[in-house]
């Protein structure tokens, strides 16, 4: 599948690290360095701005090595970039860790994943069928 992009970046465009990747990486496009102290979140340019065709998304995603490494995530994890959404493409990080961390120009903060998605139209009801589980959630199956 072919999808438009815009580079504004001096970076090259994301692509995916190995055959078998599902994510790209996306890049800081700051100037100056960013410091997020502990709880402190930022919103970070990467200078992309992309045309999903209908009936997919984009996924924006915590890198695992930073947030295993030093504790920093995407906040509103997964970020939704939706198909009419035509304006740069930003990662709102975070800082779980009790350690100042900075965000360096062009350094690796999150990962993208395209997915195709479905559209629902509901059919309001006043009962639904049942199930074994019922309606028992947060760790009612023994988890």
């Amino acid at each position: 599948m072919k999808v438009k992009i815009v580079n504004s970046s001096d970076f090259e465009t994301p692509f995916y690290a190995t055959e078998q990747s599902a994510g790209m990486d996306l890049k800081a496009n700051i100037t100056e360095p960013i410091t997020l102290g502990p709880l402190e979140r930022a919103m970070v340019p990467t200078g992309i701005s992309i045309a999903l065709p209908d009936g997919y998304e984009a996924q924006v995603r915590p890198r695992s090595g930073l947030a295993a490494k030093f504790g920093i995530t995407v906040l509103n994890s997964p970020g939704t970039i939706d198909a009419d959404y035509r304006g740069e493409i930003k990662v709102i990080l975070v800082n779980l860790s009790n350690q100042e961390f900075t965000i360096n120009r062009g350094e690796r903060i999150a990962q993208m994943v395209v997915a195709r998605h479905e559209k629902v139209e509901w059919d309001e009801v006043e009962t639904l069928d049942q199930t074994e589980r019922g309606a028992g959630g947060f760790g009612s199956t023994g988890r």
